[in-house]
C-alpha cells in the first residue's frame, strides 16, 4: 500500500514544529536535557531530580512536565526531541516508550504497530 504524501509546507494536525520560537521557549528544558550528556549530570539527576531541575532554572510548569514524564507536553513547551531523548534514557523511557506515551498507548501496544505497513 502506497503512503500518501502531504503537500510540502502543510502542517500535520497535532504535530509540533521545532522552530526559532520553540527554541527560545524551550531553552531551559533543552539546556537541562543536554546536560544529561555527561555522566556526572546523569548521576546528579538520579540522585536528586528536584535539585537538578532547580539548578537548571526550570519554572514550575516545566518541572511538572519533567516529573510527569510528559514528553508531548515537553515538546509543546519547546523541547527538542533530540534533547528529550537524553531525558528519556535517564528516566527509563527510550524512544519507543516515549512514542507510546505520546500516542496514549502501552509500550506493548506501540510495539505491535512498528511492523504494520503505514504505521504512524
Amino acid at each position: 500500500m502506497a503512503t500518501t504524501q502531504l503537500t510540502p509546507g502543510v502542517r500535520i494536525q497535532g504535530s509540533e514544529v521545532f522552530d526559532l520560537a520553540s527554541s527560545w521557549r524551550g531553552y531551559r528544558i533543552n539546556k537541562m536535557c543536554n546536560a544529561l550528556s555527561q555522566a556526572t549530570n546523569r548521576e546528579a539527576f538520579q540522585r536528586d531530580e528536584e535539585a537538578f531541575l532547580a539548578a537548571h532554572g526550570l519554572n514550575e510548569q516545566e518541572k511538572q512536565l519533567v516529573r510527569q514524564r510528559d514528553f508531548s507536553g515537553l515538546l509543546a513547551a519547546g523541547g527538542n526531541i533530540y534533547f528529550l531523548l537524553k531525558l528519556g534514557v535517564v528516566t527509563g523511557n527510550g524512544l519507543y516508550k516515549m512514542g507510546a506515551k505520546m500516542r496514549g498507548e502501552t509500550y506493548e501496544q506501540f510495539l505491535a504497530t512498528r511492523n504494520d505497513a503505514g504505521a504512524t
